[in-house]
C-alpha cells in the first residue's frame, strides 16, 4: 500500500511503502541525478524529513542511475551515515564507500599530544638506527674494496680519484683562502680590542696560533666542503639514479662502491689536510694583517713568536681531524646519494639532509677530539 509519492518530471521516483507489520519503506527509483535532483526541490525536503526516523527502511535496487554528486546529498541528508535497513545495488554502493571511510577516519579519537610526540620520537630513533646501520655497511664494504686493490693495484680507480681531487680540493681553494682570511681578520679584531684593556697586546699570537691551527682551520674547510663537495656528491648520485645510470653500472657488473664510493672518499681523505693547511694559513695571514694594523704587532714579530707559542704536536692533530672530518663527509654524502628516490622532489630532500648531517657529524667529531686531546700539544 502506498501512502506516499514524489515524482520529478525527469524520473526521479521516491515512494513510501507500509508493509504488514507496520514498518515503512522507502523505495528509490529512477534517474537520480544532480539535474533531476535539482528539478524536485520538494524531493530533498521529503527525504531529509524521512531520514529523521532512524527505524526507516530504504529501498535503493530500483533505482536505474545514480551519480557521486547524489550520492553525497544522500549521504549528507543521512545525518553523514548509511541507515541501519538499506538495499541497493552493488555498484551503487561503491558511491557511498568514500564518504563512509571519510566518516569513520574522523570519527577515530584524537590522540593526545604526548602520544604523537612519543610517535615521532620513536619514528626518529628508528630511522636514525636504519641510518647508522647503513653507514655501518657502507663502511664495512669500502674495507672491502680497499682489502681488493691491495691485492690487486691495477684496479684502483686513479682516474676517478684525481678527478674528485680536482672538484673536491683544488675548485675549493679559493672560497676557503676567502672564509679563512676573513675569519682571521675578525678574530684578531676581536681579540684585540680585549686585550688592549690588559696591556697583552702580544698574547694575540697565542690565540691565533692555537684556536687557528688546532681548532678553526680544520673545521672551517670541512664544514665548506661538507656545503660545497659534499652536497655536489650526493646531487650527482641522486641525478645517476634519476638517469637510472646506476642501474645501467650494475646491468655492467660495474660495481657502485668501487666506482662512485671509493674514489669520492680517497679523494676527501686526501684533500681535507691540505685545504685544511690552506685555510689556517689564510687565516693567520688575515690574522697577522690585522693584528699588525690594530696592535702594530709587525709581521717579523708575528712569525718569529708563533712556533714557540704553537707546539708542532698541535699542527698533526688538526691535520689527524680533517682526515676523519674528510672520510665522514664523504661516506655521508654517499650514503644520502644512494637513498634518492627517482623523482626530483626525493632529489632536493636527501641533499639537503646530506649538508645537515655532514656538518653536523664535523661538529660533533670535532667536540670529541677536543675532549680527547685537552691536555696534549698545549703550550
Amino acid at each position: 500500500m502506498t501512502d506516499a509519492a514524489i515524482r520529478s518530471d525527469s524520473s526521479a521516483l521516491l515512494k513510501v511503502h507500509k508493509q504488514k507489520e507496520g514498518d515503512k519503506v522507502v523505495r528509490l527509483s529512477g534517474n537520480w541525478t544532480l539535474r533531476n535532483l535539482a528539478m524536485a526541490p520538494l524531493l530533498r525536503h521529503k527525504i531529509k524529513k524521512l531520514a529523521g526516523n532512524k527505524n526507516m527502511q530504504w529501498d535503493m535496487e530500483a533505482v536505474d542511475v545514480l551519480d557521486s554528486g547524489t550520492a553525497l546529498i544522500l549521504w549528507q541528508d543521512w545525518g553523514k551515515q548509511m541507515p541501519a535497513a538499506l538495499r541497493m545495488r552493488p555498484e551503487h554502493q561503491r558511491l557511498f564507500e568514500r564518504w563512509q571511510s571519510q566518516q569513520l577516519t574522523e570519527s577515530k579519537p584524537k590522540r593526545s599530544r604526548v602520544f604523537l610526540i612519543i610517535q615521532y620520537l620513536q619514528r626518529t630513533i628508528e630511522s636514525f638506527r636504519l641510518q647508522l646501520l647503513d653507514l655501518v655497511m657502507l663502511l664495512g664494504q669500502l674495507a672491502l674494496d680497499i682489502t681488493y686493490l691491495l691485492r690487486h693495484p691495477g684496479a684502483v680507480p686513479w682516474s676517478e680519484i684525481s678527478g674528485t681531487i680536482y672538484e673536491a680540493g683544488v675548485r675549493a681553494l679559493g672560497i676557503t683562502a676567502l672564509v679563512g682570511f676573513l675569519i682571521g681578520i675578525v678574530l684578531s679584531y676581536l681579540s684585540a680590542l680585549q686585550l688592549k684593556l690588559f696591556g697583552a697586546e702580544i698574547y694575540i699570537i697565542d690565540i691565533l696560533g692555537l684556536s687557528v691551527i688546532r681548532e678553526l682551520g680544520p673545521l672551517l674547510a670541512a664544514i665548506l666542503v661538507a656545503g660545497r663537495s659534499g652536497s655536489a656528491m650526493t646531487a650527482q648520485i641522486g641525478i645517476m639514479r634519476v638517469t637510472e645510470e646506476l642501474d645501467a653500472l650494475s646491468a655492467m657488473g660495474i660495481s657502485h662502491s668501487m666506482r662512485l664510493i671509493l674514489p669520492k672518499v680517497a679523494a676527501l681523505t686526501i684533500s681535507m689536510p691540505l685545504l685544511s693547511v690552506w685555510t689556517s694559513a689564510m687565516a693567520l695571514v688575515g690574522g697577522m694583517v690585522s693584528a699588525q694594523n690594530t696592535l702594530d704587532i709587525s709581521y717579523q714579530q708575528f712569525f718569529l713568536k708563533l712556533p714557540d707559542v704553537v707546539p708542532l704536536l698541535n699542527v698533526f692533530i688538526g691535520l689527524g681531524k680533517s682526515v676523519v672530518f674528510g672520510l665522514m663527509i664523504a661516506l655521508i654524502a654517499c650514503h644520502f646519494g644512494f637513498r634518492i628516490q627517482p623523482n626530483t622532489e626525493s632529489l632536493g630532500y636527501e641533499t639537503t639532509n646530506s649538508v645537515v648531517a655532514a656538518i653536523t657529524v664535523v661538529i660533533m667529531n670535532d667536540a670529541v677530539f677536543a675532549i680527547l686531546f685537552m691536555k696534549v700539544g698545549m703550550p
